[in-house]
């Protein structure tokens, strides 16, 4: 693929493009696949204003997507987002697409006034950390990040 990534900003008209990606980042994380699921979820975050979707497509073809959550620091006085979710199917890998994703997050971010993005991921997800490395991302050595299970 040498095609240019175009990333663009989702909505629910793109929903039949994006869940595939979506269902397949969850499988990732040892999910099941729920399409259907999948589609009530991302419809109701972007029906109701919950997150950003941005979409990655090389001619044409999703490829990838990024998540963004917003939230805001109470010791920052400020808005940031939460980068939650990165995927990038095969097809789009070693391509630069995310990159291309970080990349556009942040400008979104900036957009909208956002003092920072943070993100998690999987301690052996090395590929991502190495992503997250070249592009510029700082890893947490002042904070544990705890989380509690309600289910």
């Amino acid at each position: 693929m040498t095609d240019a990534v175009i990333i663009e900003r989702a909505t629910l008209a793109d929903l039949d493009r994006v869940v595939p990606l979506f269902d397949a980042y969850r499988q990732f994380y040892r999910q099941p696949s729920e399409p259907d699921r999948v589609r009530g979820f991302l419809a109701d975050r972007l029906r109701n204003g919950d997150s950003i979707v941005l979409l990655a497509a090389k001619a044409g073809v999703a490829v990838g997507f990024v998540q963004l959550y917003p939230m805001y620091s109470s010791v920052s006085i400020g808005r940031s987002f939460v980068l939650n979710d990165l995927f990038v199917a095969e097809a789009g890998r070693g391509h630069g697409v995310g990159r291309a994703l970080l990349e556009r997050a942040a400008a979104v971010g900036r957009e909208a006034g956002a003092l920072y993005l943070e993100l998690a991921t999987a301690v052996t997800n090395h590929p991502a950390q190495r992503l997250y490395d070249r592009a510029g991302w700082t890893r947490d050595t002042e904070f544990h990040h705890y989380a509690l299970d309600l289910r």
